[in-house]
């Protein structure tokens, strides 16, 4: 139902001393929809997109007609820029004094324009992005090409319309005796629309055209043998050829630009000389970007960043070391910095008022046909001009043959009105020739201004036929237009500046090779807060524990180096693959940076256990328990990536299950399981079967357990470590792992500790330690440390006592050791017997697709009956 249309108060008017008359009574949406439409419309067709033909916004049109209206032509002296903004916006644009100078001072820049068109003198900004000075303190004509595009604009060669306030006559679009288009390019935003246009070379462009003319028909390859792709005024190297095509077809495409660099020599010190960059590229930005590169120490070898750059041309120089890999820096460089940079083609113009995306051939053909209108209107003005002069030589010719009967006639007159009126009708004159005779001077009465009078006829009647040769024969307008071209291009075409190569590059960079090898300590919490700290940093601690959050505990803690792999795994079942160069450097005491900046995963998940890897081996396995039971082993080398910007998963979990524990076996490695209810089922590892990453595992311990899993550990034969539990009512329990039996996957287990009902204790996890280790309790509050050799042994079949002292309503949630496996090429690994290997491989799933498929086998060919007999 719509709502009802409040009706206005004439006494609210009356008040706000608003006229009823000037009222708009309308919905608000329509309203704003309508002005928001017209302002789009405008911004569109009259402010940020170029025109077609001659490749100028209105501002930049403004800006040249109103310095040749004001006589400030290539030819003539500098004049004040505020001058010109002045008269340009007093004239023809009424948009503020910012927009006309910076449109100006854009014009001017050799390095953002491929043919300048404003010769400005003084400051008018650089490559660093410095600002222009004030239009106060530069000055400005037209540049010698500029007027190429004005030439002939006072012959009728273009269409007029009134300015702003009806007061003068400005252009529509310039004649544009080349395509500016193509040549300056042009960028913009409007709304609802963008346009980007590569600069291209003057020569190229103009064969292009010149091509196209010729051959109306011929194909985008033809084209693309004149013009090859852009080439900016910054050089560089040009990239993809696939691109530069896509976007001569359609409008859109991608290509690379990548700076020109060179490694020398110099003085015992080896260089990366930049002497090129890519257009539009700030220059300081980006060295100061590649001095950030080397202060960081993203990458080894660079030892001082210099911008030498001065009136000779640009030069930015990298010093290197000598046993630095110059072509890995590059590489880096072009990837990080904007030494190489993509652009992408948007040609967005305004063609007959409307936005469109245009290829280069409908750029090419309406230039073309500008082109035609241009000429044939300005030989049409010529050919008026010849006609009107000839028409007075010939009354002129005529006056002087019956001279004496035209001065008795002049001076028979009252004045000279009347006189023209005489000749008109005595002699036939017309107006205009009548008007020519009585202005006539008498000194051209002479024999050789008669002379001169009839050779110009001859000339006027010869230039005649030529333009109305041009006028009514499309071939021979065609040539004048490639005349005036080639005389553009021999006069103002330069050699090309950017490279063009057909592939792009791929960049790839071994982050490793460009790590220095240090040595350092590596510690992770299990909020997912993890550090690297150099060697000095931690030796000169007072504590073994970094800074922590208080309901937050360490899962690990370990000493590596810059070069190892930390295997990172997630209780969502997936795990981060994080090179420890990746790691932000902190000092001991800082809690560190969250894992997220380096590989994303879900914030809800916790950290369960790290793996510090050395080198990746197929002779060990990670295994992997589930919160439900399920156990697997995945081979150590299935974990290696090549992108480790995201979590990826290691383990299929089923709803409310959660990975519980992650850890390295190595053939021979018994594992031990723990379930809230005390039991501990311990049994050889080869029990459970090596699978891929995104499969499920396998029962770890009875069916008959119906509690949750709540810790799984490797007990190393060769390593003497014992085991830890703990329980939710603060119970905290060393085991000795010899009192646990060893079993298959499938049974009860051993009972860990009893408790009463009335204190019932649930285990909240399981870990192995040494003597001097320093343990972790997490409580629903906070963390606790304990001191692994100060907690008593308790025999395993013995009520558990309570360790902890908890707070009401406080629970512990779960037990850590920072103890950190590391492998190397050292760690011991066991070859698996051909009996454990067809053990390992038994995989559940595979075994009920094979009963699946033998009971469709068996009742494939019965028929109904047989069916209803079953």
């Amino acid at each position: 139902m719509m709502a009802k249309k409040k009706e206005i108060n004439k006494n609210d008017l009356d008040f706000l001393g608003v006229n009823e008359d000037n009222v708009i009574s309308s919905p608000f949406e329509d309203v704003i929809g309508e002005r928001f439409g017209d302002y789009s419309k405008y911004i569109i067709q009259d402010r940020a997109l170029p025109d077609l033909r001659d490749g100028l916004k209105p501002v930049q049109r403004r800006i040249l007609f109103g310095m040749k209206e004001s006589g400030m032509v290539a030819t003539s002296d500098y004049k004040k820029s505020a001058r010109i903004v002045g008269d340009v916006m007093g004239k023809y644009h009424p948009h503020g004094d910012s927009s006309i100078y910076d449109a100006m001072v854009r014009m001017s820049q050799w390095w953002k324009n491929s043919k300048t068109f404003i010769d400005m003198q003084g400051n008018n900004g650089s490559m660093d992005d410095d600002p222009a000075a004030a239009m106060r303190y530069t000055e400005a004509r037209l540049s010698p090409i500029a007027m190429e595009m004005l030439r002939d604009i006072d012959k009728n060669t273009v269409e007029m319309a009134y300015n702003f306030d009806d007061s003068l006559l400005e252009p529509t679009v310039l004649p544009a005796r080349f395509p500016n288009l193509l040549v300056n390019g042009a960028k913009g935003i409007a709304a609802g629309f963008a346009t980007e246009i590569p600069p291209h070379n003057l020569g190229e462009v103009i064969d292009g055209v010149i091509t196209r003319i010729k051959s109306p028909n011929c194909h985008l390859e033809t084209i693309l043998n004149n013009i090859p792709g852009p080439d900016f005024p910054t050089g560089g190297i040009i990239m993809g050829k696939q691109g530069i095509i896509d976007a001569y077809k359609t409008g859109k495409g991608k290509i690379m630009i990548r700076s020109k660099c060179d490694v020398v020599k110099n003085d015992n010190q080896r260089q990366i000389v930049i002497s090129e960059i890519p257009y539009e590229v700030i220059k300081i930005q980006l060295v100061k970007r590649i001095d950030e590169v080397r202060f960081n120490k993203e990458i080894w070898g660079i030892e001082e960043v210099r911008d030498e750059t001065d009136r000779n041309g640009l030069r930015i120089v990298i010093d290197i070391t000598d046993e630095a890999n110059a072509e890995l820096i590059l590489n880096y460089l072009y990837k990080n910095t904007d030494l190489q940079v993509s652009y992408n083609f948007n040609v967005v113009t305004i063609d007959n008022r409307t936005p469109r995306l245009t290829g280069i051939l409908d750029i090419l053909d309406s230039y073309i046909e500008h082109q035609k209108d241009v000429v044939l209107r300005r030989s049409r003005y010529d050919y008026a001009k010849c006609a009107d002069r000839l028409h007075v030589d010939e009354g002129l010719i005529k006056a002087i043959s019956i001279l004496d009967d035209v001065i008795a006639t002049i001076r028979a007159s009252k004045n000279k009105a009347d006189s023209k009126i005489n000749l008109i009708n005595k002699f036939g004159f017309s107006e205009r020739q009548a008007e020519a005779i009585v202005m006539l001077q008498l000194y051209r009465l002479s024999s050789t201004d008669i002379t001169t009078i009839e050779n110009e006829i001859a000339e006027l009647k010869k230039q005649m036929e030529y333009l109305s040769l041009i006028i009514n024969d499309e071939s021979e307008l065609k040539k004048v237009i490639i005349k005036e071209l080639k005389e553009i291009k021999e006069k103002f075409a330069t050699p090309r500046k950017s490279m063009l190569v057909d592939e792009i590059q791929d960049i790839v960079i071994d982050k490793i090779s460009t790590v220095i090898k240090e040595d350092c300590v590596v510690a992770i919490t299990r909020d997912g807060y993890a550090k690297r700290t150099n060697m000095k940093s931690y030796n000169s601690s007072q504590s073994k524990l970094p800074g922590c959050k208080d309901q937050d505990a360490l899962v690990s803690i370990i000493k590596a180096t810059t070069l190892d792999t930390l295997l990172v795994f997630t209780s969502g079942g997936n795990y981060l693959y994080v090179p420890v160069f990746e790691l932000t450097e902190n000092k001991w005491k800082d809690e560190g940076t969250h894992l997220n900046n380096i590989s994303s995963y879900d914030g809800s998940d916790k950290i369960v256990s790290v793996i510090c890897i050395n080198k990746f081996r197929d002779d060990l396995y990670v295994a992997l328990a589930s919160s439900q039971g399920s156990i697997k082993r995945v081979n150590l080398n299935d974990f290696v990536v090549s992108r480790y910007t995201r979590a990826l998963s290691c383990m299929k979990l089923h709803d409310k299950e959660n990975l519980v524990s992650a850890f390295i076996t190595n053939g021979k490695t018994d594992i031990a399981v723990l379930y809230a209810s005390g039991q501990i089922v311990r049994y050889d590892e080869n029990q459970v079967p090596v699978v891929g990453l995104k499969a499920g595992g396998v029962r770890s311990g009875s069916r008959s357990i119906e509690s949750s899993l709540v810790g799984a550990v490797a007990l190393y034969e060769d390593n003497k470590r014992n085991i830890m539990i703990a329980t939710d009512k603060g119970g905290v329990k060393p085991i000795y792992p010899r009192y646990v039996n060893s079993s298959s996957r499938n049974t009860v287990g051993t009972l860990a500790f009893k408790s009463f009902k009335s204190d019932h204790h649930d285990a909240v996890g399981l870990i192995t330690y040494a003597e001097n280790d320093i343990i972790q309790v997490i409580s629903n509050f906070k963390s606790f440390e304990l001191e692994a050799n100060k907690v008593p042994y308790q025999p395993i079949d013995k009520i558990i006592n309570k360790f902890v002292n908890l707070a009401k309503m406080e629970k512990l949630t779960g037990i850590v050791n920072s103890y950190t496996v590391y492998v190397d090429e050292k760690m011991v690994a066991y070859k698996v017997s051909k009996t454990e290997t067809s053990i390992a491989s038994f995989d559940e799933n595979k075994v009920e697709d094979k009963k699946e498929q033998e009971k469709k086998e068996k009742y494939k060919n019965l028929s109904i009956d047989d069916l209803f007999k079953l």
